[in-house]
């Protein structure tokens, strides 16, 4: 019998740390007819995190919708989840996290913010989400380890590589001639130690939030 929890979990976070949280059916990135596909099985939530971009057919907003009408509660958060709740929540869907209210609110925009390359078997990330590096370079900022130019040339050196080959040293390398070269020594040392993982961070507050939904104790 399928479990009434089905979580659909890739490179967001791991699954061991996952299952520490949440005791649910964990499937890997959804793809188009998945969400509607557990639906019909008996989920009553699904936790929609992480979803195939490029690779494969998205998840389509008319099976996050089938699922809704029929009273199945979808949460969306992190990565394809936080874009489809962003879109979708005046029609029920639940969003969680800081970057479904980037989407919500208009301050991000394009897909390739959370889009990633990772491994499809182990799911391991294999390049750095651009709403990750923004992040860490915000922080680096605050924490007076960049100036605001490094921090300016840093970031559109990140957004004008292709999704998959952004990493802290491609953009470090992108941006060498554009950016102070100590600020850049400092960044990349910064984020070696200190990177921000903010689709590791809203896939586990999703994950709390539907274990602390009522009826799941």
């Amino acid at each position: 019998m399928t479990h009434e929890v089905v979580v659909f979990l890739g490179p967001s976070c791991d699954r061991e740390t996952a299952r520490t949280i949440l005791d649910a059916e964990y499937r890997p990135p959804a793809k188009r007819g998945d969400i509607l596909e557990a639906a019909r099985a008996g989920a009553r939530i699904i936790g929609l995190i992480d979803g195939v971009f490029f690779q494969d057919c998205a998840v389509a907003h008319r099976e996050v919708l089938a699922a809704l009408r029929a009273g199945v509660r979808v949460v969306g958060a992190s990565s394809m989840g936080a874009l489809r709740a962003a879109e979708l929540d005046s029609l029920g869907m639940e969003g969680v996290g800081e970057i479904y209210r980037a989407y919500r609110e208009g301050r991000l925009v394009a897909d390739d913010e959370v889009a990633l390359l990772f491994d499809p078997e182990t799911f391991v990330p294999l390049s750095e989400p651009l709403v990750n590096i923004r992040a860490t370079i915000q922080r680096a900022l605050e924490c007076g380890v960049i100036g605001a130019d490094s921090a300016g040339a840093l970031l559109e050196a990140a957004r004008a590589l292709y999704f998959p080959e952004r990493t802290y040293d491609a953009v470090v390398e992108a941006a060498e001639g554009k950016a102070d070269p100590d600020d850049l020594a400092r960044f990349l040392a910064f984020a070696d130690e200190h990177a921000v993982d903010r689709k590791r961070e809203d896939a586990l507050l999703a994950l709390e939030y539907i274990r602390d939904l009522p009826g799941m104790h």
